[in-house]
């Protein structure tokens, strides 16, 4: 690694650390910190078990989500392996840029011992495209059975922005004369070019199999629609009666605002809560409380994924070493 590289990283990092803790500092010096501790004094247990619960559930139904894109794309994933590079791209969620970095680092090690690299991409960019398809379906489809709760333009406006973003990069994906013609800015760079066509080719095997890829889409909006729900039980367990229905609005939106650079979403996630539920009367104190409780769902879940992925690699990196040992007989 060259020394620019690393001072861009170490800026990159540094950039996203300023981030999360400039936007932390400014949700908390808006917020009554003692009266927002005696409420988390008064936490439901049960209802913060349950919401972990369903937590881990929709992780579960994540990693189904890519399997099923892997699957429909013909890439030859077995279960343990798709598992063990889930699992480090959810620790890689912790401290990359959201949940973008943990989608590269599971891309990275996968792509690292398998061959067919342009399909791994594929299904990652897929999954990832599934997902915010999702984020979009979920939104509009609250918005408007809930815009009777909440008449706010700025949401409409928002939900738009997303929904207009996630339809042009699904147009240039899936248009072989659009995607041509971008891949035309890397005529300099003809391994790279090749490498795109290669992927769009992959993700056109998907045109032949469709149920796969709304199975996979539908699997995605019930994902959306029960983390809202445990949103909502982590309100309940600070004693908070909101209904679901403005879960359903902003997590969707809340899950997009997480993506820009920060560590793991925190500061950001918080003060996009503060403001969307501001709307409704929520205290400052309590939204940022229940986005945190989420945040620290995040931490367990990918501390989980980390313990997978070593606990499940070792063994393997293990064994990779003593063929290496027993097929040079007579080295030292």
């Amino acid at each position: 690694m060259s020394l620019n590289t690393k001072i861009k990283n170490i800026f990159s990092f540094c950039l996203r650390i300023g981030l999360s803790g400039l936007l932390l500092w400014y949700v908390f010096s808006k917020i009554d910190i003692d009266n927002t501790l005696e409420v988390l004094k008064t936490t439901d247990p049960f209802f913060v078990t349950l919401a972990f619960c369903i937590f881990v559930f929709i992780n579960g139904l994540i990693l189904w989500r890519w399997m099923i894109f892997m699957k429909a794309l013909n890439l030859s994933v077995g279960f343990w392996n798709a598992l063990r590079h889930f699992g480090v791209g959810l620790f890689g969620n912790l401290f990359l840029p959201s949940a973008i970095g943990g989608d590269v680092l599971k891309t990275v090690g996968l792509c690292t011992n398998h061959d067919q690299k342009t399909k791994v991409v594929a299904s990652v960019l897929l999954d990832r495209l599934s997902g915010f398809a999702s984020i979009v379906i979920v939104a509009v489809c609250a918005f408007i059975f809930g815009y009777r709760f909440i008449q706010d333009v700025t949401l409409l406006i928002a939900i738009s922005i997303i929904a207009l973003v996630a339809g042009s990069i699904a147009l240039v994906l899936f248009n072989e004369k659009i995607y041509s013609f971008g891949c035309k800015l890397f005529n300099y760079f003809p391994k790279f070019k090749n490498k795109l066509m290669e992927m769009h080719y992959d993700i056109a095997l998907l045109k032949n199999n469709r149920a796969q890829g709304f199975k996979a889409l539908g699997l995605a909006c019930i994902n959306q629609v029960i983390f809202g729900f445990s949103w909502y039980l982590v309100a309940k367990a600070l004693h908070q009666d909101i209904p679901i229905i403005y879960f359903l609005i902003f997590v969707p939106l809340l899950c997009v605002a997480s993506s820009f650079p920060s560590i793991g979403g925190l500061g950001v996630r918080e003060t996009g809560a503060a403001y969307l539920l501001g709307k409704i009367g929520v205290d400052s104190g309590i939204a940022v409380s229940i986005s945190l409780i989420n945040y620290f769902f995040m931490i367990a879940i990918g501390i989980i994924g980390g313990i997978i992925y070593v606990t499940t690699l070792s063994p393997g990196r293990v064994q990779h070493h003593l063929s290496n040992d027993t097929s040079a007989p007579g080295q030292s």
